[in-house]
C-alpha cells in the first residue's frame, strides 16, 4: 500500500471517529434537552451525563479536525499529535467503560436511586406551584403516579387531597379522573402495581447511554 493508500485509509476512519463525535453531541444534546425539564423532580444527576457526552463528543469531533487538516497539509507534527490524543482517549474511554461496568452495579444502582427517589419525594411533598407543571409533565410522560407509587400523594402537604392524585396519574386524562382513587384505580392509573417514577427515567437514561 502506497502513502496514497495510507493517507486514504486515514481520513476513512478519521471520518468515522468525526461521526462518532458528532452523534455523542447529538445524543447528548437531546439528553439534555429532556433531562434539564425534569431536573426539579430528579435532580441534576442526569442532566450532568449529558454534558459529559458533549464535552466528549467535542473533544473527539476536535481531534478529528485536527487529524483531516494535518492529512490534507501533510503535515507529520500535527498527525503525529493527532495519533498521541487519539491514544489518549482510547484510553479514557477504556476507563470511562469500566468506571460505567463498576457504576451499574447492583450497590451503586441502589445508591443512585435512592438519591433520586429521596429528590422526587421531596418534590411530591412540597408540591409547590412552581413545579406543579414539571412533575405533572414527567408523571404523564412517564405513565407512573409518584416517586415509589401512588400512595405518596397522600402525604403531600402542596396537594392537602389525601384520598385523591393529579390528573396526571392517569392513564387516559380526563378532568376529575384522579379525584377518586377507588374508582381510578380500576381504569386510570398506570402505576398502582408498583411502577417506580424514578427507577423508569433512570432505565430510559441507562438504555439512551447504551
Amino acid at each position: 500500500m502506497g502513502i496514497c493508500g495510507i493517507k486514504c485509509c486515514f481520513i476513512f476512519f478519521n471520518v468515522l471517529f468525526l461521526a462518532s463525535g458528532i452523534a455523542l453531541i447529538t445524543i447528548g444534546a437531546l439528553q439534555y434537552t429532556t433531562y434539564i425539564q425534569i431536573g426539579a423532580f430528579a435532580g441534576s444527576g442526569l442532566s450532568k451525563i449529558a454534558i459529559v457526552l458533549i464535552a466528549v463528543g467535542v473533544t473527539i469531533a476536535l481531534v478529528s479536525l485536527m487529524g483531516h487538516v494535518g492529512a490534507f497539509v501533510d503535515n507529520s507534527s500535527m498527525v503525529a499529535c493527532f495519533v498521541c490524543i487519539l491514544i489518549v482517549i482510547i484510553l479514557l474511554e477504556i476507563l470511562t467503560g469500566a468506571a460505567f461496568y463498576i457504576f451499574r452495579s447492583r450497590t451503586a444502582l441502589l445508591e443512585v436511586n435512592s438519591g433520586i427517589n429521596g429528590k422526587a419525594r421531596s418534590v411530591i411533598r412540597d408540591y409547590s406551584p412552581g413545579k406543579r407543571y414539571i412533575i405533572d409533565r414527567v408523571q404523564e410522560k412517564f405513565k407512573c403516579c409518584g416517586a415509589d407509587s401512588f400512595t405518596d400523594w397522600s402525604g403531600s402537604v402542596g396537594w392537602e387531597k389525601p384520598d385523591a392524585v393529579p390528573d396526571s396519574c392517569c392513564v387516559v386524562k380526563t378532568d376529575g379522573c384522579g379525584q377518586d382513587i377507588s374508582h381510578a384505580h380500576k381504569k386510570f392509573f398506570g402505576a398502582m402495581l408498583g411502577v417506580c417514577l424514578c427507577l423508569d427515567i433512570k432505565r430510559k437514561s441507562y438504555e439512551n447511554i447504551d
